[in-house]
């Protein structure tokens, strides 16, 4: 965590608030409660409404509740926390990606799915367990859920398209509670909850708590929902939690904690595997985040709904900021949205401070002669050394990101990140040692422009067309 950023400007503090107001009343919520953090440092926690006759309100003048303290429940952004236990899995190399289902639950009739496809909805598997559940209220127990897994369907062939899947969800948590040898829910705290101090993420609500209401779309009345557990389906829905766990989580998302998950992990979990609104292309899905376009900024997170209850949690990562939203109430409100837009009127009131440039370490000798411009099928690039790294980047292109390059062997690179990751640089010296040219994913760079195929050192240089 950062030194604490500067307080939020009057002004800036207020549009917030006001968002949060005009959304609870917009919404006809019992109350809406939502909270800004940057750099690992709550900003807001702000409470509209109230929370009913048989639940706190932590927005009354009488209460001594902090308002980050009530919980709501979160519904399917569960999901984030049960895909972060399979990424830990996968990085202890108990399973891959591309496993299929039937090496860790053998015997079913969908063991050919694999993890990615579960993690990713691209299963085809039906939405919700056999038995019309949330008619009846009733999720099945589990021995009964893994016999109705038999009955599920496979509404779409894998990889066809995105297809929401609690049922996806369910049977992650059976992979993870086989591969680490206890209940999901104990996996869940040792892993995650107890080393990120979410002390109030719990699976069953915990006092203070707000009710879940339905709200009468032609009257000024609430109706109780009922508190049900969901048993087999709680790696995919169950979770109860607060502004104050939430923000943290949503810190983590933004600043990985490496005890509970690889940086490198969580970077992967963030990259789209499928887009689910083709048209537009404002939502993608990645191991398990939504990935959320606001205008040019990429949010990363996950939504939640229950009966009675709406939840949203995103993070801009690269600005390190972070919101949470809740709502009291089965259906007619956007905390998802919400908590888009406090981060978009934040980082348009109070942008991200420019990181200044300072002088570095000295330069790796071995890439000292790679340094400077290099020219490759007409488009020039300029290689650099910049944060103890060789990185390369095109020309008059100086903010997209560039390729960093890791040392993997005398006159050999490997790209770490960025533009072409993975592939190999090879340098060519001539009979002095002299560097001549690079081989980077096996295109011919050399320090001039020549046309395709004429890379030998002695061949002549161009110097423009034949007229």
């Amino acid at each position: 965590m950062s030194a604490p950023p500067r307080p939020l400007l009057p002004s800036t503090e207020t549009s917030l608030r006001r968002q949060v107001d005009q959304a609870q009343r917009d919404w006809r919520a019992p109350s809406v409660c939502a909270a800004v953090i940057r750099d690992g440092h709550r900003l807001l926690d702000h409470v509209a409404g109230w929370g009913g006759p048989d639940a706190p309100a932590p927005s009354a003048p009488t209460s001594d509740i902090a308002a980050g303290d009530v919980q709501y429940r979160i519904g399917s952004i569960t999901k984030t926390f049960t895909a972060v236990l399979i990424l830990a899995l996968r990085d202890e190399g108990r399973l891959t990606l591309d496993d299929p289902l039937g090496r860790h639950v053998p015997g079913g009739k969908h063991g050919g799915l694999t993890i990615r496809q579960l993690l990713t909805h691209l299963s085809g598997i039906q939405r919700e367990p056999v038995g019309d559940v949330w008619w009846t209220l009733q999720t099945p127990d589990h021995p009964d859920f893994l016999a109705g897994l038999e009955l599920a369907e496979a509404v779409l062939p894998p990889q066809r398209q995105l297809h929401y899947s609690n049922v996806a969800y369910a049977i992650l948590g059976e992979v993870v509670a086989r591969l680490d040898g206890r209940s999901w829910a104990e996996s869940l705290s040792q892993r995650i909850l107890q080393p990120l101090g979410l002390s109030r993420t719990t699976l069953d609500p915990a006092t203070p708590h707000a009710r879940g209401w339905f709200v009468d779309p032609y009257a000024d009345r609430l109706l109780a929902e009922p508190d049900f557990p969901t048993r087999a389906l709680a790696p995919a829905m169950q979770l109860w939690s607060t502004a104050t766990d939430l923000t943290r989580w949503a810190a983590f998302i933004a600043d990985p904690v490496a005890e509970v998950l690889a940086p490198a992990t969580v970077d992967e979990m963030c990259h789209p595997q499928v887009m689910w609104d083709i048209d537009a292309w404002n939502l993608a899905w990645g191991l398990g985040f939504m990935l959320l376009r606001q205008g040019d900024r990429i949010l990363v997170g996950h939504e939640g709904a229950m009966p009675g209850f709406l939840a949203g949690c995103y993070t801009r990562r690269s600005d390190s900021v972070g919101a949470v939203a809740f709502a009291n109430c089965t259906s007619g409100a956007d905390p998802g949205g919400l908590a888009a837009g406090l981060i978009t009127t934040l980082l348009e009131a109070e942008p991200t401070p420019v990181r200044p440039w300072r002088p570095g370490a000295e330069v790796d000798p071995n890439a000292r002669p790679l340094l400077g411009r290099w020219w490759s099928e007409g488009s020039e690039f300029v290689f650099g050394w910049t944060d103890g790294a060789l990185t390369a980047s095109i020309a008059g292109a100086p903010h997209r990101p560039p390729a960093v390059f890791v040392a993997a062997g005398p006159d050999e690179w490997r790209v770490a990140s960025g533009r072409e990751a993975g592939e190999r640089l090879r340098v060519v010296r001539d009979e002095s040692g002299a560097v001549v040219r690079l081989h980077w994913a096996t295109y011919a760079f050399t320090r001039d422009p020549r046309v395709f195929g004429a890379t030998d050192p002695a061949s002549a240089p161009y110097d423009g067309p034949d007229v």
